[in-house]
């Protein structure tokens, strides 16, 4: 298609483009066209504009699709607005022209149509150039319309729209003329013209003033008319002109010639007759008097409804505000009207159409502040209605009773919905006396309606659920008023559905209620039941009650159930009979009232089961489901008499049984079909007799079978309506579902089953339609379970029913869908159970059942047909099957001509393929696209286009990349069809967007391939894409934004992001939620991978038109305000998911750059609906260090003030929270960043200073700390949990940030005053929740240990905030009780923790952070007055969780009380509670046992008490160290080390414990099993640590103890044995190994053997590895002082191999750098004990420890010998003479090893680093000094010569060798020294060599280094002469010369030394004059010598 591009049409290459691909050829050069002429300039298209002109006018001549005719309208205008504009009356002419001519063939009608649309789209951009001719226009348009078909008639009403929009205002001669037409076309018979009649309309009311007169009436009655029988588009084009309509006679303009606007009231009243006689004159009227259908009055009630809803959103949020009470008033009081109600299904479609009402306008529309005021005003009404009744109490009250109580169900249930969404906000509604609703709410559980009790019942669940706080309360005031209101049935009734639903509400409430409270409850249940025979005027009532209390109260769960569990049986059990005699006796002896109170009471047994088993399923056991199953088949037996019962006793039992049925099938659905096998025969008789409606001779249908069906049949099956705005009511319109008809009185324990949905109240479905579900639902449950010959009898019997049924249609086609329901749900059943439906009679059966239902009449049928031969594929044993159904398919489509047919099988063609998938179904894949690709051409049926093109779809989806050799053929179809398919056809349009999705998906990620082939593919999938986005179907441009999403995913490059991003924003503002959902799911696509070029494209283009009054605009806040704003308006709660995504993805990206456009963003949220009052009191209290930006800041938050906008939705508290969590998020990415200056002040500063850009969170601190504050102060508690939250992030991120200012300081101390005032609220006030009470305590302690505060008195202001709460602790649990023991505890459990971390903080200063100390010791003076208190507290802490964590089987033996913070019933809810606080509670107690209790002396029952809290604590932190479960968390361990490392810190406790051993050795064993598990640094030197503080213990008792004593004897004894599990020194070498091996693992002798696939890891060790060495190795020769002699060397052997391989692995040397030097320190002093032990001087077993030691040092020798490794030689000399110099002699003195350690000497001097041979020389001369003169003598004889000859010749030494012949100097001097006998000889051996080091002359040429050489020489000789001088002088006579030698050069000595005497002395005296004080230039008059003296 690239021939296309061009300003003119390439007529050429058109001819050659074959005839199918003609018209994407010329729609593609259009839309290159459209794209040329928006960037060009006249200039460039002067030349050819003429020609363009030719050839555009030629293209409507050839009678162009409905997208081209569009195309090339835009075309023609916009060439005409850049280029000369002087044709354009020609043009318009023309298409004159063409509309006039009389040319009525079927192929000339696409040409008319084209000429119409391009007069439309002429006038709508170029109105103001056609000002002459439009008259003209409107003529021949509107003549066009006499005898046009229902095409025309739509394109020329659009026409007509386009030239209104176009002319404006100047088009008011032709209103009139337009007016007439529109208005008679709203009646047209097609729907589609309806809705552009409608269009049109909506714009000629903006200019045209006349409407408003005299016109409305009649207006408003062709409105109505035009709702009857329309569509949903027709509905929502009609609602939309009603309210614009409506809504523009309440606005000054257009202004009134003559006449007036009729009045809001008048308005209202024209609405509401609307809706109640559908219109006012005429044949509308007689619609509802009994000439119309039912499903025509919902349609007009449905549509009116949608108008109400417009007609608010058109006069905006503001007048709502304003009228509320009047509209509030006008609206309820329709429902009140008997034509609203004319039968109970009337009844409850109107009140859902109110309910849409009220929930699109009070809902959506207003603000919290506003929404409470409406609450209020509904309170009113409520009020209102009740107290009329009371007044007027008369024969004729049940008018008054059917006509006020619908009034009251909507009322209450729109309070109820309020009330949930403003949660806690609306506390002040419930608190005040004054204004309180919950008495409005109170009073209708006493009227007479039963719907309305209902509905006000579940109004005080919402309420419950909104503030949990006030459900105990109101649970006590029913309760209360059950007992004063005993004698009145609707009291009962009332009332006990009240505490139903509140103890619903308690579910959804995470505080939950008081275990008494269910007690209490479940009493007056009791009581109420066993009363029901004390008086039979309030039996039903008492019956009703007393089980719907007791149902609710199961809800709860086990913990309200167990108890009362006895007294449940009995009661279940006594409600049935307990054999058949019994219920043959029932029967004969009962009348209809004791049948009627006999069936209430087992279908209230039966529903308590149900929740009971739904909800207490940990207690139900086997036996007790056999105990169940006793009852279920008594019921189950009493069913087949029901029906004689009936007969006798009259119809109204009817409900009764039916009700008994149904709660029969809920509870057995719950049960296995296992437990009731043996009940089949019974069960399936009667699940089979309620679906085929056997007994029931209304035509009930099932509402199960959409859901059964699969999603993406919707466009079938018309489901799609759930994701309009309107679905609450359009789902009355849909066929077989009984969708829209559900009430809350259909099933009473709807107030404490049913969760809240969709913003609105649960409406459970009609009795017979909820029975027939049910039986269908067990049916299939129970289907999997029934023996073959069953099955076949079942489906045989079906196909009977539906035969019998033939002669009424209706009763036929409802068994119909009730049978394919319950066989699809069998069918799902056997696929779940992987069972097969069974032989071959069972499978002929079953699929001519199905084959039959293919051709049926009735869509929803051939959908279900359809589904269940897909399903069939799944579960069917013959593998012939789908052969047979795919031909059976493919003959049926070939030859049927019927539309009927060729639906049915092509979806169930479809069908097969989706369930068999491509794999199994491949063989017919080729055939089966071929016919549903000719299917779909056929353009005589769009309903055979619709349906062919789904299968195609599905077809498609099924076989993915397999459908590859398809693609190019299918695209062309659909392309094609695209151009040529009618607009109104929107169900084909949808179809074809869903095969072109499909399509896409398949070729995937080879859409970005440059190949010809994707190219084209690509080129027309973007094509296909553009004509969807055009369309005027709201889905159909969902479905085009849908598969650009996904081109963009596969080929990002080819998808026009800038033009997509646009049109996104605009559809953010659509009338429908698809698109909106659509649009956003592609935005945060987009986002995750192009966020700030979306952001900028949105910016730049802002939405300057098509802004409708949804007020989703995008102004300086960007696409994220717009998203923003978004949030308060959207009620769908997965768009309002994917809108937070969507923000949260932008964030992600850029929130970094630009921290300061997010942080105001977010600010301006918080501070939009917030009171400044008391932010501005804390700013008194607050110095700030930047006054200008705090202006700024202020000027920010009361911008909105300033500037308030009209109609904006202030932001609701989860916009709020959202908003918190934001910011949040920002703090921690930008902690998570690699830039410091987040977190640093003056660096941040430094940055902005030097760079000038930069923006760094620590620079809006006081917006965090302000928005915080804020937050955390609101009156929501979930906003107030999110401030808190965010406020413990500030601290915790900005704790040690310092203050540049002032130094010392840090930056929160500024902000004292706001974290105080924000934590004040949650202390002191009390209507505090319990978790805001449980955050408030971690941040009051984050703050306090973050040591930001350090005065004393600024400390005691924040820590009175915790005294307060420890009030709450100490009072126990008296009291009022308002929420559960759990949350009780749950609070206690967080105020003893917050003083826990203040005091562990306390008694661990950090020295980095107070080197003083001080603000440590000013926090424990504040914590010590409370110490004994605490200290109490968490030792019962600690015993509740050892009792928590006891096995089950101990559970018999808890104190009936339960702990000391618990109940025994809350016992499973607490333990979460525990497991967060135990372990710093512990922690903090062993801190104050060591320091405090176990420090002082006391009495034996003292110590014996501690005795008892030391065990509590080892045996809780041992657990907790052993449990696998809570061992997963690092923080629980680190906290129990930390407590075992304060506890053995005690004297006393190191005493206790080892008297006896075993306990520590336990602990070791559980130490060294952390170790194996944990490679925290942390903890590993936390487990050292202990374990050395427990062998150093074990020692200190062993030294001071007794011998006789059984713990203090010494390991080894006499034979060595050390075991395993009883050992203490066992215990401790296993964690010394584990330790070394970790940190070295070439320690581990496995290591030598294992292969070379692996190697450990080596390299330095870092100071943290080296340090835990360290501990270790001095651990290790520490247990030796716990061992016998004979025990020593039992483990000397362990010993001395670790410590030779530590040694071996840290004197390696890598890249020139050792090892670890600490831990080669730590091993050379761990040798030097062992080498100086007693044991090796004077032990028992000397020898073997010598022969240990020589063995550890020839392995040192050996490997210090091995070349191949790279080891430190200082260290190596270290070691080795560290051994000759501390070891018995014995040890070296064996001629190998001192023959190794010679040769080691000798190669360490021969060494070519003067380092390494200076060191050498420095450790020899203690060895030549050692005591042992055979050591000495034995070195000397075999080193001295090699140190000698590094003298012999001195000129030959270097400069860096001069320090290594000086030490050689030094040993020789040593060896003078250390010769006795023979002295002579060795002074005569040392004297000539050093001589030779003397030089003769000293001239210059003589270096330094040999100058110094001569002064060392020299000072040694004189030495050694000066002590020697026998030997010396006789030394001097043997080489002739050296005593010359030697005076010259001492002669020179003395004459240099005399010489630099006196060049001191000169320079001395120098020095002097330089430094005397000089004269003062000028003289002083006054003498100040003197000044100061007395």
């Amino acid at each position: 298609m690239e021939l296309a591009h061009g300003l003119l049409l390439n007529e050429e290459a058109l001819k050659l483009v074959g005839e199918n691909k003609h018209g994407v050829f010329v729609y593609e050069w259009l839309r290159f066209l459209q794209k040329v002429l928006k960037a060009s300039q006249k200039s460039d298209i002067k030349e050819k504009q003429d020609k363009l002109i030719e050839q555009l006018t030629n293209q409507i001549l050839d009678g162009p699709g409905p997208p081209t005719r569009a195309l090339i309208g835009h075309c023609l205008s916009a060439l005409y607005k850049i280029g000369d504009s002087f044709g354009i009356y020609n043009a318009v002419c023309k298409c004159h022209d063409i509309i006039k001519s009389k040319d009525d063939s079927p192929s000339y009608l696409s040409v008319r149509l084209a000429a119409i649309v391009v007069i439309g789209i002429l006038y709508e951009h170029n109105g103001r150039m056609l000002g002459g001719l439009f008259t003209d226009t409107v003529q021949v348009l509107v003549k066009g319309l006499k005898n046009a078909e229902s095409q025309t008639r739509s394109e020329t009403l659009t026409a007509l729209k386009c030239l209104l929009i176009g002319l404006g205002s100047s088009a008011t001669m032709c209103h009139r003329d337009i007016y007439k037409v529109a208005k008679h076309l709203l009646a047209d018979r097609s729907t589609f013209v309806r809705s552009s009649a409608a269009e049109c309309l909506e714009e000629l009311i903006k200019e045209a003033g006349f409407v408003y007169s005299n016109e409305f009436e009649p207006l408003m009655q062709q409105c109505v008319r035009a709702l009857e029988g329309s569509t949903y588009e027709t509905r929502c084009a009609v609602a939309r002109l009603i309210g614009t309509f409506v809504a523009g006679s309440q606005r000054p303009k257009p202004t009134l010639a003559k006449g007036k606007k009729p009045s809001l009231e008048e308005v209202l009243n024209s609405l509401s007759n609307g809706f109640l006689n559908a219109g006012s004159t005429g044949g509308a009227r007689d619609l509802l008097k009994g000439n119309s259908s039912p499903s025509s009055i919902r349609n007009i009630r449905i549509g009116i409804s949608e108008a109400f809803v417009e007609f608010v959103r058109e006069l905006g949020s503001d007048w709502l505000q304003k009228n509320v009470s009047t509209f509030l008033n006008k609206v309820l009081e329709m429902v009140a009207q008997p034509k609203a109600s004319v039968s109970h299904v009337d009844a409850v479609y109107s009140r859902r159409c109110i309910t849409f009402i009220l929930r699109s306008t009070l809902g959506a529309m207003l603000g919290e502040p506003q929404q409470q005021v409406a609450v209020l005003e509904l309170c009113r009404i409520i009020s209102k209605q009740t107290s009329y009744l009371d007044a007027n109490v008369s024969d004729n009250s049940n008018q008054e009773i059917l006509s006020s109580q619908h009034v009251l169900v909507c009322a209450t249930q729109e309070v109820g919905s309020l009330m949930r969404g403003l949660s806690t906000a609306a506390l002040p509604l419930v608190v005040e006396a004054q204004n309180s609703i919950v008495d409005p709410i109170l009073a209708v559980l006493l009227y007479p309606s039963h719907a309305a009790r209902l509905s006000a019942a579940w109004c005080l669940r919402c309420i419950a659920v909104a503030l949990p706080s006030q459900l105990s309360i109101m649970i006590d005031r029913c309760a209360e008023k059950i007992k004063t209101l005993k004698s009145s049935g609707e009291a009962i009734s009332g009332y006990s559905a009240a505490i139903a639903s509140l103890l619903g509400a308690a579910r959804e409430c995470p505080m939950g209620i008081p275990y008494n409270k269910g007690k209490m409850i479940f009493k007056v249940a009791e009581d109420m039941l066993r009363s029901v025979g004390q008086n039979s005027r309030l039996s039903l009532f008492r019956t009703q009650g007393g089980w719907l209390m007791i149902g609710s109260l199961l809800t709860l769960g086990s913990t309200f159930a167990r108890p009362h569990l006895p007294k449940l049986l009995l009661l279940w059990k006594t409600s049935f009979p307990r054999s058949m005699r019994e219920l043959d006796q029932e029967r004969q002896r009962g009348d209809a009232f004791s049948w009627q109170l006999t069936l209430e009471s087992r279908s209230g047994a039966l529903c308590a089961m149900r929740s009971f088993v739904a909800h207490c399923g940990d207690i139900l056991t086997e036996e007790l489901t056999r105990k169940l199953m006793v009852p279920l088949e008594s019921a189950l037996a009493m069913m087949a008499i029901l029906p004689q019962i009936i007969s006798l006793y009259g119809p109204h039992l009817k409900a009764g049984a039916a009700m008994v049925r149904l709660r029969l099938y809920d509870i057995l659905a719950l049960l296995s079909p296992t437990s009731y096998e043996g009940s089949f025969n019974a069960l399936l008789r009667e699940l089979v007799a309620e679906f085929t409606l056997t007994d029931n001779q209304a035509n009930t249908t099932t509402s199960l079978l959409h859901s059964l069906c699969h999603h993406d049949d919707n466009v079938l099956l018309g489901t799609w309506l759930k994701e309009s705005d309107q679905s609450l009511i359009e789902n009355q319109l849909q066929s077989h579902s009984g969708s829209g008809s559900g009430s809350i009185e259909h099933d009473p324990t709807t107030v404490y089953l049913q969760a809240y949905e969709e913003n609105v109240a649960p409406g459970p479905l009609p009795l017979g339609i909820s029975v027939i579900d049910a039986a269908i639902a067990l049916f299939g449950l129970a289907f999997p379970h029934v023996a073959m010959k069953h099955r076949l009898q079942m489906l045989n019997h079906f196909d009977e029913c539906v035969k019998q049924a033939s002669k009424n249609a209706q009763r036929q086609k409802a068994i119909q869908i009730n049978v394919f329901t319950a066989l699809i749900c069998a069918l799902k059943g056997l696929a779940e159970s992987k069972r097969h439906l069974g032989g071959d009679d069972v499978q002929v059966a079953a699929t001519s059942l199905i084959i039959t239902a293919l051709t049926s009449t009735d869509a929803t049928l051939r959908c279900a047909a359809g589904e269940a031969v897909g399903r069939m594929t799944q579960v069917t044993s013959d593998n012939n099957f789908l052969s047979k159904t795919a031909q059976l398919c493919f003959e049926k489509l070939k030859t049927a001509r019927d539309v009927i047919s060729r639906t049915g099988h092509s979806f169930a063609l479809g069908c097969l393929h989706r369930y068999v998938g491509g794999m199994g179904s491949g063989q017919h894949l080729r055939m089966s696209v071929g016919i549903l690709l000719a299917l779909s051409q056929d353009s005589n049926s769009p309903e055979v286009q619709v349906w062919a093109l789904h299968a195609l779809s599905l077809i498609i989806d099924a076989f993915g990349p397999m459908f590859r050799s398809f693609v190019e053929p299918a695209l062309q179809v659909v392309l094609t069809l695209f151009l040529q398919v009618a607009p109104h056809h929107i169900q084909v349009h949808r179809c074809l967007g869903r095969c072109l999705s499909a399509l896409v998906t398949t070729i995937g990620p080879e859409m970005q391939v440059t190949s010809s082939t994707i190219s084209g593919i690509r080129s027309s999938c973007l094509t296909s894409c553009a004509i969807m986005s055009h369309h005027a179907d709201a889905q159909v441009q969902a479905e085009s934004v849908g598969c650009l999403q996904q081109l963009h995913m596969f080929a990002p490059r080819h998808v026009e992001v800038a033009s997509l991003v646009p049109r996104l924003c605009r559809y953010l503002s659509s009338w429908h939620l698809i698109l909106r959902r659509a649009s956003v799911s592609c935005l945060r696509q987009l986002a995750q991978k192009e966020a700030l070029e979306v952001c900028q494209i949105a910016s730049t283009n802002t939405q300057d038109d098509d802004i409708n009054n949804r007020g989703v605009v995008i102004t300086d806040s960007g696409l994220e305000g717009a998203l923003f704003s978004l949030l308060d308006r959207e009620m769908n709660t997965k768009l309002a998911s994917d809108i937070r995504d969507t923000i949260n993805h932008i964030l992600q990206d850029l929130a970094m750059k630009n921290l300061r456009f997010w942080l105001t963003l977010c600010k301006s949220v918080l501070a939009a609906s917030t009171d400044n009052t008391a932010l501005s009191k804390i700013e008194h209290e607050q110095q700030e260090t930047n006054d200008d930006k705090d202006e700024n800041d202020d000027d920010i938050f009361t911008a909105n003030k300033e500037k308030k906008k009209e109609n904006v939705i202030q932001p609701r508290w989860p916009t709020r929270v959202f908003a918190i969590e934001l910011v949040r998020r920002i703090i921690s990415m930008c902690h998570s960043s690699s830039d410091e200056a987040h977190f640093n002040l003056e660096q941040a500063r430094n940055v902005v200073r030097n760079q000038g850009t930069g923006d760094y969170l620590v620079i809006h601190l006081s917006d965090l700390v302000r928005m915080s504050f804020m937050a955390s102060t609101d009156n929501s508690v979930q906003l107030k949990m999110a401030g808190l939250e965010a406020l413990q992030d500030v601290i915790k991120y900005f704790k040690d940030v310092p203050e540049p200012e002032f130094q010392g300081s840090v930056i929160l101390e500024q902000y004292q005053a706001n974290v105080g005032a924000a934590l004040r609220p949650a202390f002191l006030s009390s209507d505090t929740s319990g978790e805001i009470m449980v955050k408030a305590c971690e941040v009051c302690s984050a703050w306090i240990t973050s040591l930001v505060v350090r005065d004393l008195s600024d400390l005691k202001r924040v820590t009175t905030l915790l005294v307060s709460s420890l009030d709450m602790v100490k009072q126990g649990t008296e009291g009022k009780e308002t929420y559960s023991e759990s949350a009780s505890t749950m609070i206690k459990l967080a105020v003893l923790s917050a003083w826990s971390k203040i005091y562990i903080a306390a008694m661990h200063p950090d020295p980095s952070i107070d080197p003083t100390g001080v603000v440590e010791q000013n926090m424990l003076t504040l914590v010590q007055p409370h110490l004994d208190v605490l200290s109490q507290h968490w030792v019962a802490v600690v015993k509740d969780q050892a009792i928590l964590r006891l096995p089950p089987e101990f559970h018999s033996h808890l104190p009936e009380q339960g702990g000391n913070f618990f109940t025994i019933e809350s016992m499973s809810s607490v333990r979460g509670h525990y497991s967060t606080a135990w372990p710093t509670i512990l922690h903090a107690l062993s801190l104050w046992l060591t320091h405090v209790d176990f420090a002082s002396d006391d009495d034996d029952a003292k110590c014996e008490e501690n005795n008892t809290k030391l065990h509590l604590a080892l045996g809780v932190c041992v657990e907790a160290l052993c449990s696998p479960r809570t061992s997963d968390s690092i923080s629980v361990i680190l906290s129990c080390l930390s407590t075992l490392d304060a506890l053995f810190s005690s004297e006393w406790t190191r005493k206790k414990i080892n008297e006896d051993h075993l306990i520590s050795v336990e602990l070791l064993n559980v130490l060294h099993r952390l170790l194996l598990t944990r490679d925290s640094h942390t903890t590993q030197q936390i487990v050292l640590r202990i374990a050395k503080k427990v062998i150093s213990g074990a020692i200190q008792y062993k030294n001071k103890g007794d011998a006789d004593s059984e713990g203090l004897q010494e390991e080894g004894g006499e034979d060595g044995s050390i075991e395993a599990g009883r050992s203490l020194v066992f215990a401790s070498l296993e964690i010394c190994m584990c330790v070394l091996v970790r940190k070295m693992p070439s320690v581990n002798p496995t290591f030598r053997t294992t292969s070379g696939d692996y190697q450990p890891k080596r390299g330095p060790l870092p100071t943290e590895g080296a340090t835990l060495v360290s501990t270790a190795l001095n651990l290790l020769t520490d247990v030796l002082d716990l061992c016998s002699p004979r025990g020593c060397l039992t483990i000397l052997p362990t010993i001395l191999f670790l410590l030779t391989g530590v040694l071996r692995e840290s004197v390696t040397c890598y890249d020139g750098s050792i090892c670890s030097l600490s831990a080669t320190t730590s091993a050379l002093q761990s040798l030097r004990k062992l080498l100086t032990s007693d044991h090796i001087k004077s032990g028992k077993y000397c020898i073997e420890w010598i022969q240990l030691l020589q063995s550890s040092l020839l392995t040192i020798l050996d490997f210090a010998d091995d070349d191949s490794l790279n080891h430190d030689p200082v260290s190596m000399v270290t070691t080795i003479s560290l051994f000759i110099l501390t070891a018995p002699p014995s040890v070296v003195d064996e001629p190998q090893i001192s023959g190794k350690i010679v040769n080691f000497f000798q190669n360490k001097l021969s060494s070519s680093d003067p380092k390494i041979e200076l060191k050498t020389l420095s450790l020899i001369c203690p060895i030549f000094r050692h005591n042992d003169p055979n050591i000495s003598s034995f070195f000397i004889q075999h080193l001295a010569p090699s140190i000698i000859t590094k003298l012999q010749h001195p000129d030959q030494i270097s400069s860096s060798r001069l320090s290594v012949a000086t030490e050689c100097m030094n040993v020789m001097e040593l060896l003078v020294t250390t010769s006795n006998q023979h002295k002579t000889a060795v002074v005569g051996m040392v004297v000539p060599i050093l001589i030779a080091c003397l030089t003769e002359t000293n001239t210059s040429t003589t270096t330094q280094h040999r100058i110094s050489l001569h002064d060392s020489a020299l000072k040694k000789l004189l030495q050694i002469g000066l002590a020697y001088p026998e030997p010396f002088k006789s030394s001097l006579e043997t080489v002739p010369g050296f005593k010359a030698r030697l005076e010259n050069a001492i002669r020179k000595n003395q004459n240099d030394a005399q010489q630099a005497r006196e060049r001191a002395v000169v320079k001395n005296s120098a020095a002097s004059a330089t430094n005397k004080p000089s004269q003062p230039s000028i003289k002083l008059k006054m003498d100040f010598s003197n000044f100061g003296k007395k």
